[in-house]
Parts: C-alpha cells; structure tokens; sequence
C-alpha cells in the first residue's frame, strides 16, 4: 500500500510539472487541469496510505515535499504568467509571499500529532489553496491576444494573501476524517455526485467556476462545520 500510495504522490508531481510547463507555453487550459487533477491525487494516496496498517515516514515527508511543487510553485507560476506576463515587483512579492506561506503550512502539518488531526486541519490544506487559483485562472482563460478585465490583476492580489492568511491561520479545516463524520454512510455518494458534476460542467466548458464555487464553499464555512463537529463530540 506505501509503494501504491508513494506512486500515487508521484503522479502528482508529475502533474505539478506538467503545469508548470503548461504555463509557460501559455496552455492556460492544461495547466489549471493539471493541478485540479493533482488535487484528486493528493486525496487519494493519503486515503491509501491510511490502509496500510505500519505509516510510512517517508511517503508523508514525500506528500509534503510534492505538495509545495504542486499547490504551491505551480499555481503561483501560473497565476503570474496568466495574469501580468511582464515584471511587476507586488505581484511577485504577494506570490512569493503565498509560496512561503504554503511550506510553512506544510511544515507545520508535519509536526502535528495524529490526535489534533482527528477531523480537521489547522489552517488551510494547500490543495485547496492550489486549487482556488488554479480554478479561478479556468474561468478567466483566454486565447493569446484577448484582453483580460481591467479589474483582474488586483483582485488575484487579494484572492492570494487572504489564501496566504487563512494557510498560516489557526482556522480549522474538515479532512477526510471530518467528512466522514458529516455525512455518514452517505460520503461515497456524495462524491460521486460531485464527480458527475464536474464532469457535466466541463462538457458545458463551466467546470472553472463549479470548482472554484465548491472550493470557496469549502474556505468559508468549513472552520463553522469544524466548530459545530467538535461541539457535538
């Protein structure tokens, strides 16, 4: 299962890489679904890895470690690129800001013990974060040439420190283990359901905003349903 699950996080490097490359020849497209993916994958080498029955030091130390290339360096590269194509010194501090940030939550998760992490996180995962950006870069996607709002540049700024806050934050976040306990026997359909969404979405070229309005759904309430959660233990 450690082999299985350590593919797996590789996998997602590889996705992390892709997106990178993706960026800088402006396949905008390939890029943000590149890290979407990625996400997924996160998920499911940490579901793996919880089967087996001896935890495996190195694949959490490794999960981290591609965790920085993927929600971290990627969306920040793409962010950049997609947005401001030239040097602008705010943008490369707020995303170098973000990408500091990230690894510190990393770190910080890799010093926690099993107990605090019963069912939430503390501070926002960095796939959510990744996830965020890349989503809303999917909404704005636009072929060479085409201007983008006027208002874009700014807004991204504010969408990237309020993510960099609230992943040092001592907010809680739901994990898989709090989603169990949300909803029950009936998580595997909500999942599914959610897949059937996405999938529909991106045949109606809308998937962008789906992910970013589940994501933002996810960002503002879950510290309140982690809360309500821990009331009720």
């Amino acid at each position: 299962m450690n082999l299985l699950a350590n593919l797996l996080t590789s996998a997602s490097l590889l996705l992390g890489f892709a997106s990178l490359l993706f960026s800088l020849r402006h396949d905008f497209t390939f890029a943000c679904w590149s890290i979407i993916i990625a996400i997924a994958l996160d998920g499911l080498d940490g579901q793996v890895a919880r089967k087996n029955p001896v935890p495996s030091p190195f694949g959490r130390e490794l999960d981290s470690l591609v965790d920085v290339v993927s929600f971290g360096i990627a969306p920040a590269i793409l962010g950049y690129v997609f947005i401001y194509r030239d040097f602008y010194l705010y943008a490369a501090a707020a995303l170098f800001f973000y990408l500091f940030c990230s690894i510190v939550r990393l770190a910080k998760y890799n010093i926690t013990s099993k107990e605090e992490l019963v069912n939430s996180f503390s501070g926002l995962p960095t796939a959510a974060s990744g996830g965020v950006l890349a989503s809303f870069i999917l909404i704005f996607r636009k072929k060479e040439g085409i201007l983008l709002p006027a208002y874009l540049p700014a807004f991204f700024i504010v969408l990237v420190l309020v993510l960099t806050f609230l992943m040092i934050s001592r907010a809680r976040y739901l994990n898989l283990g709090g989603f169990k306990k949300l909803f029950g026997a009936k998580l595997k359909f909500a999942v599914f359901f959610l897949l059937f969404l996405l999938i529909l979405q991106a045949y109606l070229n809308k998937a962008g905003v789906t992910v970013f309005t589940l994501l933002s759904i996810y960002l503002i309430f879950s510290p309140f349903v982690v809360k309500r959660l821990n009331s009720d233990i």
